[in-house]
């Protein structure tokens, strides 16, 4: 994919204008579910953090205007999406390491580091499940060409020893997620994103950690939205995701305190 000209890109606003990304106006557009990916992490400052699959960059950069001093390296095999990824670290101040490549065909260089977290958000849609868009762009991010277990593979592979992986994903993808982890990474935890109360989760993040001996935990439910319907136009978040979305805030999972 060529490299996109600035009349085919917005700039948009994430965390209430703390984060402002560049984004093809055709195209993968990235939503909410990078933000809540980042919010989710409990990184510190130091840490080094690899994305796989970064896109434009959107969740590294929500990661690190909550967290400051992060190291940020991310893998894109789309040449477009890495150039924008670049672009948008340095709107954003941040110096982010992005790498072109197949996650199958890792650079030697990469390959020999180690990372405190790596998060990723990969396509949601099993090859085949879903009709393919006509932009290529959008094709490549919803529709899995790598198999999800070589995403946890590769992921086990480039944390450091109790480093933590966190993916978001599809709900109906979590049984692939559990069998990938297996003998390669444990504690796990999966938090379940429901629209509205009474509703079924379409989304889960998964928390797992390299040699981690804790029991798998399945928490309740984070419901997004207030009420059982949307019934008016405009937001309605619950409150704390919409302290994620627009003010910032890490994410509180179950039996955890809401860091200040």
């Amino acid at each position: 994919m060529s490299i996109f000209a600035d009349a085919d890109l917005t700039c948009n606003e994430f965390l209430g204008g703390r984060v402002r990304l560049y984004q093809p106006v055709k195209g993968y557009r990235a939503g909410v579910d990078p933000v809540l990916l980042a919010a989710a992490v409990p990184a510190r400052a130091g840490d080094h953090v690899l994305e796989l699959g970064c896109g434009a960059g959107q969740a590294l950069l929500c990661l690190a205007a909550r967290v400051p001093g992060l190291r940020l390296t991310g893998v894109e095999l789309q040449v477009a999406y890495a150039d924008l990824a670049r672009r948008n670290g340095a709107l954003n101040g941040q110096d982010v390491d992005v790498i072109e490549a197949d996650l199958a065909q890792l650079p030697v260089s990469l390959r020999q580091m180690q990372f405190a977290h790596v998060i990723a958000n990969p396509p949601y849609y099993r090859a085949g499940g879903h009709s393919p868009a006509q932009d290529a762009g959008r094709r490549v991010a919803l529709g899995e060409e790598t198999p999800l277990q070589d995403w946890i593979a590769v992921a086990a592979k480039r944390l450091a020893p109790r480093g933590y992986l966190h993916m978001i994903q599809r709900a109906d993808r979590l049984p692939d997620m559990l069998v990938a982890c297996a003998g390669r990474l444990g504690s796990l935890e999966v938090l379940p994103l429901a629209p509205r109360q009474g509703r079924a989760a379409e989304l889960v993040i998964l928390r797992a950690r390299k040699e981690g001996r804790a029991e798998f935990r399945l928490h309740a439910p984070l419901i997004l939205h207030k009420g059982a319907r949307h019934e008016r136009d405009g937001e309605s978040y619950q409150e704390e995701v919409a302290d994620v979305l627009r003010q910032g805030a890490a994410l509180p999972w179950p039996g955890e305190k809401r860091p200040a």
